[in-house]
């Protein structure tokens, strides 16, 4: 089991009715990509990220559904704009040494075939996390 997560800021920019927007859509990612077998979405406690989410995924294979899924891909697009600083991590039980490599080959493959997602993430005013493209990768 890989459990995803990510960890963000909100630009003081942002109205309260695109945040709402955006906390939905990725409320709606855990309810509709069938790779996802559990969710959380909501507050992040306990430091300096103001929200917060973790997708539980069983395989690689999942995981690549999820990331390329249309309802991920709408989170980027209209969530991804409020967010200054972004952090995504992964958590697993697999013992494959080779995995975080994997996850982050996932991650180029959908930077490389997705620009228009690759140009949002490399705009945040800080990312970091699996396979962090522009300026937060070089």
């Amino acid at each position: 089991m890989i459990y995803h997560g990510n960890r963000f800021t909100i630009k003081p920019s942002a109205t309260p009715e695109q945040v709402e927007e955006a906390l939905e859509s990725l409320r709606n990612q855990g309810r509709v990509i069938p790779s996802v077998k559990s969710f959380v979405v909501g507050p992040d406690y306990g430091g300096e990220y103001h929200y917060g989410a973790v997708f539980a995924i069983e395989d690689l294979e999942g995981y690549w559904e999820y990331l390329v899924h249309p309802a991920h891909l709408n989170t980027d697009r209209v969530g991804l704009p409020l967010v200054d600083k972004f952090v995504s991590f992964d958590i697993t039980d697999d013992e494959d040494p080779q995995l975080a490599d994997k996850i982050a080959e996932l991650h180029q493959r959908r930077y490389d075939t997705m620009p228009d997602i690759s140009k949002l993430v490399s705009e945040l005013g800080e990312y970091s996390g699996s396979a962090a493209p522009g300026q937060h990768g070089e």
